[in-house]
């Protein structure tokens, strides 16, 4: 089965914006934020997403990537 892969951290670079800032532009707690980074989660509220999007003038396609090829844990 495949797996659904963070990449947050890559558009965060791409736009140079750091952790700190994101959380405090999206209003979400540092730590949740990095969490979602970091890939440790295994759901995201859609107005989390869309805010994250907004900020990051991002579509949620450059933030999610599907593999199937790899393997959930």
């Amino acid at each position: 089965m495949g797996k659904i892969i963070l990449r947050l951290d890559r558009v965060m670079a791409d736009r140079k914006i750091g952790l700190n800032e994101l959380s405090e532009k999206v209003g979400i707690a540092n730590v949740n934020l990095s969490k979602l980074k970091n890939g440790r989660i295994s759901a995201v509220r859609f107005s989390t997403l869309s805010a994250i999007c907004e900020t990051l003038h991002c579509q949620p396609g450059d933030i999610l990537e599907y593999d199937p090829d790899a393997q959930d844990n």
